[in-house]
C-alpha cells in the first residue's frame, strides 16, 4: 500500500494513502476531464491511490478516466452527501485526502484527514469552503499542493 507520511510542525502528522476527488466541478467541467488534471493525475497516482467519486451527470466519467490508474465510484443513491461520506469511511478517513467544491462534498471534507475545497469554474459552496482544511483557487493548485510536501507543510504549519 502506498503511504505518504508528512509531519506538519506544531500541527500534526499525516499518514496518507488515498485521494478522493469529486468529479464534476472539481476535476471535470461539463463531464470533461480538465487538461491540467490530465497532466498531473499520473504523478498523483504514483504517490496515492486515487478515487474519483461522481453522480456522473454527463455519463462520461468511465470514458474520461480511461488510461488512468484510478478507482471510479459512481453514486447510486439520492443522498450523495452521505454516500460520499460512507465511501470515505470504507477507505478509513484518517488515511484520506478529500477534494471537492459542492454542497454534497461537505461531509467528505470534514471527515477526511485533509479536506481541500476548490474554487473552480462552478465556484465553491460556502459550506464546503468552511469544511476544508485548505482552500485552493483551482484544481491545478490543489493537485500541485499534494505533489509537493513542502507546500503542504508551509500552508498548514502553526
Amino acid at each position: 500500500m502506498k503511504e505518504v507520511d508528512i509531519t506538519i510542525p506544531h500541527c500534526r502528522t499525516l499518514l496518507l494513502r488515498h485521494v478522493v476527488l469529486d468529479y464534476n466541478g472539481t476535476v471535470a467541467k461539463d463531464g470533461v476531464l480538465k487538461e491540467e488534471v490530465k497532466a498531473l493525475l499520473p504523478q498523483l497516482c504514483e504517490r496515492f491511490k486515487v478515487h474519483i467519486i461522481t453522480s456522473d451527470t454527463f455519463g462520461s466519467v468511465q470514458e474520461q478516466m480511461q488510461g488512468f490508474d484510478v478507482t471510479v465510484k459512481v453514486l447510486k443513491s439520492d443522498a450523495h452527501t452521505m454516500e460520499k461520506a460512507h465511501y470515505l469511511d470504507s477507505l478509513i478517513p484518517r488515511f484520506c485526502i478529500a477534494v471537492g467544491n459542492g454542497n454534497n462534498d461537505v461531509q467528505m471534507l470534514e471527515d477526511a484527514s485533509l479536506g481541500i475545497a476548490v474554487i473552480g469554474d462552478e465556484g465553491c459552496s460556502t459550506k464546503t469552503l468552511m469544511a476544508g482544511d485548505i482552500v485552493c483557487k483551482s484544481i491545478e493548485d490543489a493537485l500541485e499542493l499534494l505533489l509537493n510536501d513542502n507546500r503542504l507543510i508551509a500552508t498548514l504549519r502553526r
